[in-house]
């Protein structure tokens, strides 16, 4: 747990790296960063969204996180005292005839991604990694679902492979010698995720996930935390109270 003098010391370095910057949650992000007065470099795998970043007040980075010698590099000279995880390969608004590969892939990104990711954060000396994570592979079981509940079956014939991936992620970040921060995200609707109102239970707005990321860099102590709406589907009593957010947020952007 981050004491006082741990957070002034986050405060003083003030350098995030973003990791996702381009993606729907990181376009809603970084402007909340840039305007805390942090210095961000944003992580993304196309050249050709470096400009969007740079609009936003961030310092692109081309780089993917499968390339483990590309990305210690750029962790390592950039030194950030935060690491935020908002990796995702998922098709705009969730295209059907896409999803099955997009699911193989985010299931990459979640384990040896992740992997990657903390392994690069540690020996850049990170003192706190912040990571999306889903908070819709619940089991059946009593609702709103808690954060000790239970996942669906790592046999589960749809959603499996994706309940291994996200356990794997929550493991490492959870286990890992730096402060831990999981973000269980309801399914996104808002701008940037190609549908403009909740498409499921515990669903969750863009810019409202994003805010939950900005509390949790200051406010969070390690653990996880359910951000979806409260519409009796999952609690996010423990996100409330200990860093205050609203699901009602919007950034107006």
């Amino acid at each position: 747990m981050i004491q006082k003098t741990e957070t002034d010391s986050l405060l003083a370095n003030k350098r995030i790296f973003l990791a996702g910057a381009s993606g729907a949650i990181g376009r809603q992000l970084a402007p909340l960063l840039i305007a805390d007065g942090w210095r961000v470099v944003g992580a993304t795998r196309s050249i050709e969204k470096a400009p969007l970043l740079r609009e936003m007040g961030v310092e692109p980075v081309v780089v993917d996180v499968f390339d483990v010698a590309a990305l210690r590099k750029v962790l390592t000279d950039f030194r950030p005292e935060i690491v935020i995880h908002q990796l995702t390969d998922l098709p705009y608004a969730l295209e059907a005839s896409k999803m099955t590969q997009a699911l193989v892939r985010n299931a990459r990104l979640r384990d040896e991604g992740t992997r990657n990711l903390i392994e690069a954060a540690l020996l850049a000396g990170a003192k706190r990694l912040i990571a999306q994570s889903i908070s819709f592979i619940y089991a059946d079981g009593p609702l709103p679902h808690r954060e000790e509940d239970p996942f669906l079956a790592e046999t589960h014939p749809v959603y499996g492979g994706t309940v291994l991936s996200v356990e794997s992620l929550e493991r490492q970040v959870l286990k890992a010698p730096l402060d831990g921060i999981v973000l269980r995200y309801g399914l996104f609707y808002g701008p940037g995720t190609g549908f403009d109102a909740p498409i499921a239970p515990g669903s969750v707005q863009v810019s409202a996930a994003a805010k939950a990321a900005q509390l949790a860099i200051t406010k969070a102590v390690p653990g996880i935390y359910n951000v979806a709406e409260n519409d009796g589907t999952v609690s996010t009593e423990k996100a409330i109270q200990i860093i205050g957010w609203d699901a009602g947020w919007r950034s107006g952007r």
